[in-house]
């Protein structure tokens, strides 16, 4: 009679051991493991996406990265895109700011020379005195250029004020098209809403040591910093006799950060490579499309942005 008792308490404790089994089995399926890991990495990302903009709009930025507001683009942003106006503007800019040059007067000429007339079994190549040695023609060793660059010669070209305001306007316009920017090598984060608007923080940044690392940081946190490193690592050496004339190295553009208030401002960006600072009142075709290609990486003020309502 005991036997039957144990087998049925070892039965009994089965059938409790393999109720239990599956229970923790389900407990462990039905746990969600990977849930928390994939909720805290779509909270940054839900926080760096920006909803969804109406045509024309941009957001607004806070010097965080954070998207705070979004705003309306200025009617000067609805220009035609005329990439023949911005280049003859910028072309004639270029051309204002050449400084002539030329030779001396007298260059290849300070030589007592003479020619013997024909007849003589020889070239007629004024030569030295006394010698045989050509000199002050065009081909002789010394000798003057024959068509020598004129230090008189005029190079400024003309723009009507129309037509440059046109190209300024039409290059204002190119920066809010990303494919136009992208393919003037700039780095940026896909994100972000061209022009890039930041609050007017910006303009009232303070800090007695460290200034620079305060523009790093922001620019770190708008996305924006990968383009000064495109910058810095562009730098290079020129090809050519320019580099023993006091113009030794290139550079690429970079961010152009249009402010209220440059002076102030200056101080945090200024001095990252690339990175130029200047008022609305200051802007033209060459600074918004550097070289003639429009779509310049452009960062704006609030209230910069503000002042262009009334162009």
């Amino acid at each position: 009679m005991a036997e039957p008792e144990e087998r049925t308490d070892a039965a009994g404790t089965a059938a409790e051991t393999g109720a239990e089994e599956p229970k923790a089995k389900r407990s462990r399926r039905g746990k969600p493991a990977k849930a928390p890991k994939a909720a805290k990495a779509a909270q940054p990302k839900e926080a760096r996406e920006a909803a969804a903009l109406k045509p024309g709009h941009v957001h607004v930025y806070s010097l965080d990265g954070k998207a705070v507001k979004t705003v309306e683009l200025p009617s000067v942003f609805r220009a035609d895109i005329r990439l023949d106006v911005i280049r003859r503007a910028v072309t004639a800019f270029q051309a204002n700011r050449r400084q002539a040059y030329g030779p001396t007067p007298g260059a290849g000429l300070r030589h007592s020379v003479r020619w013997a007339g024909k007849g003589q079994g020889v070239s007629r190549v004024p030569r030295i005195r006394g010698t045989m040695t050509g000199a002050q023609a065009p081909g002789t060793v010394g000798g003057r250029r024959a068509h020598p660059p004129r230090p008189d010669a005029v190079w400024a070209k003309k723009v009507n004020d129309k037509e440059r305001h046109l190209a300024r306007n039409a290059a204002l316009a190119a920066l809010k098209e990303s494919a136009l920017v992208v393919s003037r090598g700039h780095r940026f984060e896909s994100t972000l809403s061209l022009p890039v608007v930041v609050e007017d923080a910006i303009e009232s940044l303070e800090a007695k040591e460290g200034v620079t690392r305060k523009g790093v940081s922001v620019l770190r946190h708008l996305g924006l910093y990968d383009d000064v490193d495109r910058v810095k690592d562009g730098r290079h050496i020129r090809a050519g006799r320019g580099k023993m004339r006091g113009r030794r190295y290139r550079q690429p553009r970079g961010i152009l950060l249009v402010v209220k208030e440059p002076s102030k401002v200056r101080r945090s960006f200024a001095n990252l490579p690339g990175v130029e600072v200047v008022a609305p009142a200051s802007l033209n075709a060459e600074l918004l499309a550097p070289g003639g290609d429009p779509g310049r990486l452009a960062v704006f003020s609030e209230g910069a942005l503000e002042a262009l309502r009334s162009w």
